[in-house]
């Protein structure tokens, strides 16, 4: 896969995440989520395929991550 060019990319974060520090910032790029950490914007970016992302924002709305281990 390619590293797509995010120089255009629009950022946003959740909007329930207020002024935290911990929190992550995504962006649609193509046919791809890129995902960051919003205090370490240069540190890395994760590239997900939009069906993944679908899938993992699927499994976080049924509630499938919410025991801990």
């Amino acid at each position: 896969m390619q590293n797509p060019d995010l120089s255009g990319a629009r950022w946003r974060k959740s909007t329930l995440s207020g002024d935290g520090a911990s929190c992550v910032e995504m962006a649609f790029v193509g046919n791809d989520v890129a995902v960051r950490d919003t205090k370490d914007r240069e540190g890395g970016t994760l590239l997900f395929h939009r069906d993944e992302w679908t899938a993992f924002v699927g499994g976080i709305k049924n509630g499938h991550f919410d025991k801990l281990i």
